[in-house]
C-alpha cells in the first residue's frame, strides 16, 4: 500500500464512523507531500477557490494580485466591467508582468492605496516590465516592440491566458484546472440562507495578511469549530457566543453550516443598539435581518475552502492560499453594508473593531501554529473530537469522500443536524 493510501484509509477510519466515535486526521495529512500533491490536483486546482470580492474591484482597471498554488494570478475589472482571473505569465518569456514591489503600468493614487496591501492596485493597462509588451485590461496583447521580423507572428494569438472564473454572491471564484463543475451547483440552500445580508452589496473595509507556519486544513478547522472558545477565546468570543450553546446543521454535499447563538444578554444589547442606531455591539446592527440573523454568528465552509461567516453588524470571509504541508497565506476581510461606512463615527468605529477582530485572529494565529508544531512531536496522538467539533468532523468526511471519488451525501446517508441547545 502506498503512502498515500495509507493516508487516505486512516482518513476514512477516522470519520466513517459516528460523531461519538470519531477521531482526529492522521497527522500525515498535514505533514506529507504525496498528501498535499493529491489534495493541490484532487480538491484545490480540481475545485472551486475564492480569491476576491468584488467591492476590492470596483472600477475599471482595478486588480488583486496573488498566487495561488504556485500560479501567479490578477484578478481585474475590465473596460467592460467584467472581472476576469488572468496569468500574470507574460506569453514571450514567462515574465511576471506584476512583480512584487514593481509600479510600472500601475496608475493607482495615494489614496486609493490608503490601507491596502500591496497586491491591490489600479492600471489602465498591464505592461511587462521586461520587454514592454502591453497587455488590454481583458488580456488582449495590445503592443509588442521589436516583433515585425518575426514570421507568422500574429499579435491576437498571444494574449494572457485566461482561467475559468465565476462570480456568486459578490466573491470571485477560480478553477485552475478548467474542470470542476459549475460553481453555484448544490448551494441554494446556502444562498438563500446568507440573501439576507446581500453579500453582492457589502464593502470590504478591513484586509490584513498573514504569513502561517501551518496548514490550510488546520485553519479550516480551527475556524469552523467553536468548541475553542472554552480555551483560545475565553476573554473574547466565549463570553458572546458561549462554545456549549453551538450546535451544526445537518451534512450537505458542498458545504458546511455552523450557528453560534449569542447570549441572551448580548441579544438584549443587540436590540437595544438597533433601537437607538448605535454602534455599543460592534458595528451598527445591519437593518432588516430577522431574528436568526440578530441572535447568531453564522459559520459557513464551502469545500474545499471557502470560509465566509455573518453576524448581526458584519460578515468575514477568509481568502486561503495553501503553499505546502503545513504552510499559507491568510487574507482576513472584513466586510460592511455601504451605509455603515457613510457614518460620521465610522472612523472611530473602524479603529474599535480593527483592535477587537484583531485580538481574536492573533488568539487563532497563536493556537494555529502550535497545533502545526504538534503534528511533528513525538508525543503526538490520535485525538477524540467533542460533538462540538461537528464541523470538524463534516470536513474530514468530505475528504474521505474525494478521496474515494466521491462527495458527502452521495455514497453515505447524510449526517443529521444537531438540535440547538439553549443557555
Amino acid at each position: 500500500m502506498s503512502e498515500l493510501e495509507k493516508i487516505f484509509e486512516s482518513i476514512r477510519q477516522a470519520c466513517d464512523v459516528p460523531l461519538s466515535q470519531a477521531t482526529t486526521l492522521p497527522r500525515e495529512a498535514y505533514r506529507s507531500e504525496a498528501f498535499h500533491r493529491w489534495e493541490r490536483e484532487a480538491l484545490l486546482a480540481g475545485g472551486w477557490m475564492a480569491v476576491a470580492h468584488v467591492s476590492q474591484i470596483p472600477l475599471a482597471g482595478d486588480f488583486i494580485t496573488l498566487g495561488l498554488l504556485g500560479e501567479p494570478l490578477v484578478v481585474i475589472r475590465g473596460k467592460d466591467q467584467e472581472i476576469r482571473v488572468m496569468s500574470r505569465v507574460c506569453p514571450h518569456r514567462a515574465m511576471d508582468i506584476l512583480p512584487p514591489g514593481y509600479s510600472e503600468g500601475r496608475l493607482t493614487t495615494a489614496e486609493r492605496r490608503e490601507g491596502l496591501p500591496e497586491s491591490c492596485g489600479h492600471a489602465r493597462f498591464l505592461l511587462c516590465p521586461y520587454h514592454s509588451w502591453t497587455f488590454d485590461l481583458d488580456g488582449r496583447l495590445r503592443a509588442c516592440p521589436e516583433m515585425q521580423l518575426a514570421e507568422g507572428f500574429q499579435r491576437d494569438e498571444w494574449g494572457l491566458r485566461e482561467f475559468r472564473s465565476e462570480t456568486w454572491n459578490g466573491f470571485v471564484f477560480v478553477n485552475l484546472d478548467g474542470e470542476a463543475p459549475p460553481f453555484a451547483g448544490d448551494l441554494e440552500g446556502m444562498a438563500a440562507a446568507i440573501a439576507p445580508w446581500k453579500p453582492a452589496e457589502l464593502e470590504v473595509v478591513l484586509q490584513r495578511e498573514w504569513e502561517c507556519e501551518f496548514d490550510w486544513k488546520v485553519l479550516v478547522e480551527n475556524f469552523m469549530e467553536s468548541y475553542h472558545h472554552l480555551g483560545a477565546h475565553r476573554k473574547t468570543l466565549q463570553l458572546l457566543m458561549p462554545a456549549k450553546n453551538t450546535w451544526t446543521e445537518e451534512e450537505h454535499r458542498r458545504y458546511v453550516h455552523g450557528h453560534l447563538p449569542y447570549t441572551a444578554e448580548h441579544r438584549a444589547a443587540i436590540e437595544d443598539s438597533l433601537a437607538k442606531g448605535d454602534a455599543e455591539t460592534g458595528f451598527p446592527v445591519i437593518r432588516g435581518l430577522e431574528e436568526d440573523g440578530l441572535s447568531h454568528w453564522h459559520l459557513y465552509l464551502v469545500h474545499p475552502c471557502f470560509l465566509f461567516f455573518t453576524g448581526h453588524d458584519c460578515c468575514a470571509w477568509y481568502r486561503v492560499e495553501p503553499l505546502g504541508p503545513g504552510r499559507m497565506k491568510l487574507l482576513t476581510t472584513l466586510l460592511v453594508p455601504v451605509e455603515t461606512t457613510k457614518r460620521e463615527d465610522f472612523a472611530a468605529i473602524m479603529e474599535r473593531e480593527t483592535q477587537r477582530l484583531l485580538a481574536f485572529h492573533l488568539e487563532d494565529m497563536e493556537v494555529c501554529t502550535a497545533v502545526q508544531r504538534g503534528l511533528a512531536s513525538a508525543g503526538w496522538q490520535p485525538g477524540r473530537l467533542s460533538h462540538l467539533e461537528m464541523p470538524v468532523w463534516l470536513f474530514h468526511r468530505f475528504l474521505a469522500a474525494r478521496s474515494r471519488g466521491s462527495w458527502p451525501t452521495a455514497d453515505r446517508p447524510p449526517a443529521p443536524s444537531q438540535k440547538e441547545v439553549t443557555s
